[in-house]
């Protein structure tokens, strides 16, 4: 008999109840979807995992660094998708662990990686995570990458960074946003 899954401690609840949108409903604000395009108002808060089985390429100045049809697609309201690879689709030899870490209230601790090949290095720009929070176990296995300073594709189409530093979404020409990481969107 399987046990309930236990309540998030208090600190987490308070985390998760900070957010008011959480794509019921689209903000006045929102860009309306054009023909194709799909919404990041529209996904849901909790965020969704899906298998994205189009191809998921990132490339580092002509190095290959992954390519897969078996990504995880994280949907989070405001987010374009995040894409975690499973490490067997990823060349290992590149990636560094970094010291420290983060934590995400949906998915938990987040390790960091480093990309170093030979002199050149992109600095923290991978992580994962190892032991995820409830909901996000398909993560376990998997590694995203920030888009700045490497070439991503999703299905043949360019991504791009998510606007801002911190947030390691895709922006891809089939989404519409505004996209969380904008200036003024600290409370989305």
């Amino acid at each position: 008999m399987n046990s309930p899954t236990p309540s998030p401690p208090p600190w987490l609840h308070e985390a998760r109840e900070q957010w008011r949108w959480r794509g019921q409903t689209r903000p006045p604000f929102a860009d309306e979807p054009g023909r194709g395009q799909t919404s990041v108002w529209d996904f849901p808060r909790p965020p969704v995992l899906a298998p994205e089985p189009r191809e998921v390429r990132i490339v580092w100045g002509g190095v290959p660094v992954a390519s897969t049809t078996r990504a995880v697609r994280v949907l989070e309201t405001a987010h374009p998708p995040t894409y975690y690879v499973p490490w067997a689709d990823v060349a290992r030899h590149l990636l560094h662990p970094t010291p420290g870490g983060s934590f995400c209230e949906w998915k938990g601790p987040a390790r960091h990686w480093s990309l170093i090949d030979g002199k050149r290095q992109l600095p923290s720009h991978a992580w994962s995570y190892p032991q995820p929070l409830a909901g996000a176990e398909a993560l376990a296995g998997c590694v995203a990458f920030y888009a700045r300073g490497l070439e991503c594709t999703v299905g043949g189409l360019p991504a791009t960074p998510q606007p801002g530093n911190f947030y390691g979404g895709w922006v891809t020409p089939d989404l519409a946003g505004p996209f969380k990481g904008e200036a003024g969107s600290e409370t989305w």
